[in-house]
């Protein structure tokens, strides 16, 4: 009887593994799926994390953009429209280079040359066309008047510590006749 005892476990275990092994191979698949799943999961939430950090930065990077040309559009007004050269030592760095040729470097240079440029001038409100920046540098067109002329001006500003640091300008008179039907501003 103890060999038939013995065959008879051994079949129904046989029996057993044969109905228990589907089981086994499914927790095993499910095992090896969630870690795969969760291997996934981390890989995801990096990208999550880096596509995050990205926009993080483009806003920071969009922020500052729009900082440096409120600067400038302030500078103008302040300066330029409002006839106020004080506001020279507010918004215009330390090292100023200047590129128009009829302008030393320097703020006292600015100022001097303001003094001359603003003798009689009245007060007006600047009529910006266009404003742009890119990196540390803002582009201004804007429309004056001289006398009874229309003059469009191009500046171009470099920003450095919420300063500007750097001018280039270029004065066109509007011309009566044009070439073409296309405005200047």
């Amino acid at each position: 009887m103890g060999i038939f005892q013995y065959l008879l476990t051994s079949c129904a275990m046989k029996k057993s593994i044969f109905y228990i092994m589907p089981f086994m191979l499914v927790l095993i698949f499910a095992a090896t799926a969630c870690g795969e799943q969760k291997a996934k999961t981390d890989s995801e939430k990096a990208h999550t994390d880096s596509l995050s950090s990205q926009v993080s930065m483009l806003k920071s990077v969009n922020q500052q953009l729009e900082e440096n040309k409120q600067l400038v559009t302030n500078l103008y007004q302040e300066v330029f429209g409002d006839k106020n050269i004080d506001a020279v030592d507010k918004y215009i760095g330390d090292s100023y280079i200047q590129h128009n040729p009829t302008v030393a470097d320097g703020k006292e240079a600015l100022k001097t040359a303001l003094k001359v440029w603003f003798k009689d001038a009245p007060k007006e409100k600047i009529d910006i066309q266009h404003i742009g920046a890119d990196g540390n540098f803002v582009y201004l067109h804007t429309k004056s008047k001289r006398g009874n002329k229309t003059i469009s001006v191009i500046d171009i500003f470099r920003v450095d510590g919420g300063k500007v640091v750097e001018h280039w300008d270029v004065m066109q008179e509007v011309p009566a006749k044009s070439a073409n039907d296309h405005p200047m501003f």
